[in-house]
């Protein structure tokens, strides 16, 4: 695999921002990890927003503070994939969706590259104080709960989330 990097993406990856959203949409896959990128409607949007999730100040309500990442090919900086890290649990993140959302690009997918993003991202978890994290995926969702099992992770239960009328398994990976 390409040698790949964990980005905070700022206005300088907007054509890729933009073209990974475009793909997701086009592929009518879910922006699990993206926050809000599905609603913006241009890069320059999505950058500020998550700016604000950085702060307790100035994130939004129901929102946790949080760290957005790209997960970025250096050869050419096409972003492979999306990984936001939340820093704590609130409610909702407690029982159903965890301390880690993540996407691959769809062109990108069964190459190893949600895998390694995880692996790559739990230093940065444990430089903020999570010595273990919580990750959700829907039992349908083999790749998810390979990238999640492939990097240590342990089954905990598996939930019903009501409003979406799905269930989640739910494991806890020690960063």
């Amino acid at each position: 695999m390409d040698e790949m990097m964990l980005v905070v993406p700022d206005i300088r990856y907007a054509k890729e921002i933009m073209a990974y959203r475009q793909e997701m949409l086009d592929a009518g896959s879910e922006m699990d990890g993206c926050g809000n990128l599905r609603r913006c409607q241009n890069a320059q949007e999505w950058v500020d927003f998550n700016e604000r999730l950085k702060h307790e100040e100035t994130k939004p309500e129901r929102w946790v503070v949080s760290t957005q990442f790209a997960y970025v090919r250096r050869r050419d900086g096409r972003i492979m994939g999306m990984l936001q890290v939340r820093h704590y649990l609130n409610e909702y993140l407690r029982e159903y969706a965890g301390h880690i959302g993540y996407s691959v690009r769809p062109a990108e997918r069964r190459k190893g590259v949600a895998t390694a993003m995880l692996r790559d991202a739990l230093p940065f978890c444990r430089s903020i104080g999570l010595e273990k994290v919580m990750i959700a995926c829907e039992p349908c969702n083999p790749g998810s709960r390979g990238t999640i099992l492939n990097n240590g992770g342990i089954y905990w239960r598996t939930v019903h989330m009501d409003a979406e009328n799905v269930d989640l398994e739910q494991y806890w990976i020690e960063t």
